[in-house]
């Protein structure tokens, strides 16, 4: 079966021959960009993100804190994990909101997560939006023109 000719980078400036997803080499995307690190995402940098690791692992003795897995069994880093999701109230840096979390139990947790936090934006939706205290609820009816 013949091949798909070449095609152009998708890029507008630019003649060269797509390589990978309909762009050449020198526009390919970034890797993670646009996405948010720790720091952006919890309010503290990554350095301090691994002392809590290291702290809580101390605490929890390397243990998954939903199904007591091993981290020495397993060859996968378990992750710091926040007991009560942010969202929900949780603290972010308080060590007694904070577990570790073997990969299995952590895809569970953060689906039922995700599915709790999408039920919250629909209830969201579905409430009425408070009006602008300065703007009335009704416009004032103008009197009628007379002729």
């Amino acid at each position: 079966m013949p091949y798909a000719p070449p095609t152009r980078c998708t890029d507008p400036e630019c003649t060269e021959y797509a390589t990978h997803r309909g762009r050449c080499d020198a526009h390919q995307p970034i890797p993670w960009a646009g996405r948010d690190d720790k720091a952006a995402r919890y309010g503290i940098s990554s350095g301090r993100w691994r002392t809590l690791k290291r702290r809580v692992t101390a605490r929890d003795n390397g243990c998954c804190y939903r199904c007591g897995a091993d981290q020495a069994d397993t060859d996968e880093p378990f992750a710091l994990d926040h007991i009560t999701p942010i969202a929900e109230g949780g603290s972010r840096t308080d060590l007694n909101n904070l577990g570790l979390i073997c990969p299995a139990c952590d895809e569970i947790k953060s689906r039922a997560e995700a599915l709790r936090g999408a039920q919250r934006a629909r209830e969201r939706a579905h409430q009425p939006r408070p009006r602008h205290p300065r703007r009335p609820a009704c416009p004032t009816p103008r009197p009628a023109a007379s002729t």
